[in-house]
């Protein structure tokens, strides 16, 4: 197998995990198979510069200044390794086999990029290749950044761009946990998860895989995240299935707009419970909710309008804080879902302004982490479908 590890600053926050981290590399080598290694600064070496820099200085100098924590790691886990009879490299931006490489727009150049890239996976038969992680090449051999989690990128774009069959994330926690084990009992691993599940959780505070790196996952790419303390790169841990693309779809069925309306209901505990339970007791699928301060709004499917609205008026007659309900149909949905969504600054004006220019009313707009829901009037659908898919 071919794979890239990736090891985390936890991972590497002391000589004895460096030591650990080298032990499973020289492990996988010994087996068989090729390893290339992406290393983070060790520990919190690279908050710790940042916070260091109290001073004024540009972009460059703050970009040297802050690569100093990758490219002290790399050297270790390179010494490391050549300590246990592995022959290793370690690359840093300005060498000449360095592969991650970037436009005059700050933005990954993908095919300079993927030619050295698998220059580099060319000599893996031979080398372990220690990359800098987070660091990048500018096009005038300036060192530039690859953002928040930037290590995490670096793996899953190289293990992408080497053709790869796996690639490791090893970090300090077992894998993607039911919950956050240092807040809550009883968190265990999840075997597997998709990507999609992962991305959403990512951008809603999970701390597991930078959001930015699943953008580079395809489905034919597997990545798995391991605890530091197990050793084996090559079992245990969660995998994350499946790939994340930019897609644009139409519910085929259309939607009924059930309303409840009450005083100040975002501030009456359990009321969205109560409303939502009954709805469930009676097997009616909420397809979305909405709410504002003195509604709230589920999208159900048409054919059980009728039925849901009869089921939530008996719970307005029954609670003195809720007034009416009210019904709209139909109503149709677009979605829009994609890995690049929550990256591009404005893009719900950019999908709402064709809207507005055609003269089609928006019902509602639902956002979430990773994905754009628009309701429209029925008879609206099939044009606001295809001024939304012109623009991805």
């Amino acid at each position: 197998m071919r794979v890239v590890a990736k090891f985390g600053g936890t991972s590497l926050g002391s000589g004895d995990r460096i030591n650990r981290a080298a032990d499973s590399v020289a492990a996988a080598v010994e087996d068989g198979h090729e390893i290339a290694v992406v290393a983070s600064a060790m520990g919190s070496t690279t908050d710790d510069l940042l916070d260091e820099i109290t001073f004024e200085t540009d972009e460059e100098d703050r970009a040297q200044i802050v690569s100093m924590g990758e490219r002290t790691s790399v050297r270790m886990l390179k010494a490391a390794l050549s300590a246990r009879g592995i022959d290793a490299t370690f690359l840093e931006p300005g060498g000449d086999d360095w592969p991650v490489v970037t436009d005059e727009y700050g933005e990954v150049n993908v095919e300079e990029t993927k030619k050295r890239a698998l220059e580099v996976a060319g000599e893996m038969d031979a080398t372990v290749p220690v990359i800098t992680g987070f660091l990048a090449e500018g096009p005038d051999g300036s060192i530039t950044t690859l953002g928040r989690g930037g290590s995490d990128t670096t793996a899953v774009m190289m293990g992408k761009y080497m053709d790869a069959d796996e690639v490791v994330i090893v970090t300090d926690v077992e894998g993607v946990m039911t919950g956050d084990p240092h807040v809550v009992e009883g968190a265990r691993n999840v075997g597997e998860i998709s990507v999609d599940e992962l991305r959403n959780l990512s951008f809603r505070g999970a701390e597991v895989v930078a959001p930015s790196a699943l953008s580079y996952k395809d489905g034919e790419l597997d990545v798995r995240v391991v605890h530091y303390q197990h050793g084996d790169l090559l079992s245990g841990g969660t995998s994350i299935e499946g790939e994340f693309k930019n897609l644009v779809d139409l519910r085929e069925r259309p939607l009924a707009c059930l309303t409840v309306a009450g005083r100040a209901i975002r501030n009456q505990p359990g009321i969205f419970n109560h409303l939502s339970e009954a709805l469930a007791e009676s097997d009616v699928n909420i397809d979305a909710v909405a709410s504002g301060m003195d509604t709230v709004t589920f999208y159900i499917d048409e054919e059980e309008a009728e039925r849901a609205e009869n089921i939530l008026h008996r719970e307005v007659i029954a609670r003195d804080e809720l007034s009416s309900v009210t019904v709209d149909s139909p109503v149709a949905v677009v979605r829009v879902t994609g890995g690049e969504l929550p990256n591009q600054p404005g893009i719900i004006s950019e999908i709402v302004n064709p809207l507005s220019e055609a003269r089609i009313h928006l019902n509602d707009i639902i956002t979430s982490a990773t994905s754009v829901a628009l309701f429209v009037d029925w008879e609206d659908r099939e044009e606001t479908l295809e001024l939304t898919q012109n623009l991805f």
